[in-house]
């Protein structure tokens, strides 16, 4: 049998592909792990507007804002981990997430503070 009529492919022509492949893979994990953390810090955010809603409501009922959201009111989302200080005029909540590999891994709120950052989530 001549060489011309043999099928399939050469020992050189895989190593070739695969080693395409392990750049396409090298270029790809990267990435995702950004989008990973794009999906933490939304969690981080959205943990947020959920105190800040929490709050409203507690504040509706009681006409103060309280330093505790109960379980009952308020859960965060698996691996984000909450604070929060409060007077009965205004409240701070901080939401981290330290599996976030990037920066920002925590956003802050201040809610009845009076200045132009009122109510504006902030990111570090």
């Amino acid at each position: 049998m001549s060489a011309s009529t043999r099928k399939g492919f050469t020992l050189i022509e895989l190593l070739i592909v695969v080693v395409i492949i392990g750049i396409l893979a090298a270029i790809a994990v990267p990435k995702f792990a950004a989008t990973k953390d794009k999906a933490k810090l939304a969690t981080v955010k959205t943990d947020l507007k959920n105190i800040m809603t929490a709050q409203e409501a507690y504040y509706y009922d009681f006409a103060t804002y309280t330093a505790a959201l109960s379980s009952t009111i308020f859960s965060p989302t698996m691996g984000n981990t909450t604070s929060m200080a409060g007077t009965p005029a205004s409240f701070t909540a901080t939401v981290t997430n330290a599996s976030i590999t990037a920066t920002p891994k925590q956003c802050t709120v201040t809610v009845g503070s009076g200045t132009a950052s009122d109510g504006v989530i902030a990111c570090s």
